[in-house]
């Protein structure tokens, strides 16, 4: 299994496959404010104009797959995946391509590489994608690392060294799985999501197919899980669980949301985002609810079309509680999706959407080039009151979104 790579252009589709303007839909009701993001961050021009070259600095993205605002007034967090880096702005930035206060992975802003070209440590990372704030703590996901790394505070300047590492037992290793053919309660493989929620931990361990919680905070290097979903035991690694598509498998978890006590969790590989009621207790539960698919059987991109619709997904990576809506990233798409919190039942259909004009409609920033108000493969999502945090990866940029 390989990690799918993070388109850096955009392309424009072949006249064929262009929707005629006699099969455009009325237009769908939107998720975010229809003017476009507020704030863009990254270097990359907001006009339809063609995008500056990658280059390492303050104030320049690529390929970002994570971000979070622990505050309105900040910080905000970037993962800057394709540089290896973690990006801070000690406050919400105001204006367009503000340049960062803070850089964790890189000596400085100027450089790049995975674990900053030398060996691995407390502060370096490679390909570093998903990450939460929460009880006063910072995760990332250090993917590639095989890790993830807790900061007991956030960080206020470069250079800080994570506290702790989990899947590792040590800051200087980084193998999948520690080494080992199999998966067990303290290792990783390919982790690519995290959440903190009511003084818990959850990770999206992707390469192993599940998703681990810790019911408190970890303070030790390397300490297991408490709980495995995905999976029925903490060894087993195969997809589905061993049994294709059902309530209990998943095939490329990704992203993690908790509310009103549901878990969701943003399953890319079977198209669908999965819905438990009530906080699992034990290992292996089935979800109750899919979203993206007409039951736990489906696991077709699009439900086995070209074109989406608004009760399909193609690889969603992302999730998010906006208000009264569920945001989800339904990246292969390039669209932002939202359903209504109160109704995350099978089958449910999107009430909103940004992105695209009509929910059948798809194509990377409309098959045009990048504007406020258009998305290239939205990676992660997270809401902070009214403002959604978008990391529109494909675009070598983050989005800072109000609301509609």
């Amino acid at each position: 299994m390989t990690a799918p790579a993070v388109p850096m252009q955009v392309a424009l589709a072949p006249p064929q496959l262009r929707k005629p303007a006699s099969a455009v839909k009325p237009l769908a009701p939107p998720l975010l404010d229809p003017r476009g993001a507020r704030i863009i961050l990254g270097g990359q021009c907001a006009a339809a104009q063609a995008a500056a070259p990658i280059r390492a600095a303050a104030d320049t993205l690529f390929g970002p797959r994570g971000a979070c605002l622990a505050a309105p007034d900040g910080p905000l967090l970037v993962c800057d995946t394709g540089h290896h880096r973690l990006l801070i702005w000690n406050r919400a930035p105001g204006a367009d391509n503000a340049a960062a206060d803070c850089v964790i992975g890189q000596p400085d802003f100027g450089h790049e590489g995975r674990n900053a070209k030398g060996d691995i440590d407390a502060a370096t990372l490679n390909v570093p994608t998903g990450i939460a704030v929460g009880c006063g703590v910072l995760a990332v996901a250090d993917a590639w690392n095989h890790r993830v790394l807790l900061w007991h505070r956030i960080p206020d300047g470069s250079h800080r060294r994570a506290d702790v590492v989990l899947g590792q037992g040590d800051f200087a290793s980084g193998l999948a799985n520690r080494g080992g053919s199999e998966a067990r309660a303290d290792t990783l493989h390919w982790c690519y999501g995290v959440a903190i929620h009511d003084g818990r931990l959850i990770v999206a361990d992707t390469g192993n197919r599940r998703v681990l919680v810790w019911d408190e905070i970890p303070t030790r290097n390397g300490t297991p899980a408490d709980l495995v979903l995905g999976q029925i035991d903490f060894t087993t690694r195969d997809e589905g669980a061993g049994q294709g598509a059902t309530a209990v498998g998943m095939r490329w978890p990704h992203a993690i949301a908790v509310t009103c006590g549901r878990l969701l969790i943003a399953d890319a590989g079977t198209n669908r985002v999965m819905v438990w009621n009530t906080l699992p207790g034990r290992h292996g539960a089935p979800c109750d609810a899919v979203l993206g698919q007409s039951d736990a059987a489906g696991s077709d991109h699009n439900r086995a079309a070209y074109d989406p619709a608004a009760a399909t997904m193609n690889m969603p990576y992302g999730i998010a509680l906006l208000a009264d809506r569920i945001a989800v990233a339904d990246t292969a798409n390039s669209r932002l999706l939202g359903f209504d919190a109160d109704r995350l039942e099978t089958n449910a259909a999107a009430v909103a959407l940004t992105g695209q004009r009509t929910f059948d409609e798809k194509g990377d920033n409309r098959w045009n080039s990048a504007t406020r108000d258009s998305v290239c493969w939205p990676y992660a999502v997270a809401a902070c009151d009214s403002t959604l945090v978008v990391a529109d990866s494909g675009n070598n940029r983050v989005l800072l979104w109000e609301a509609a």
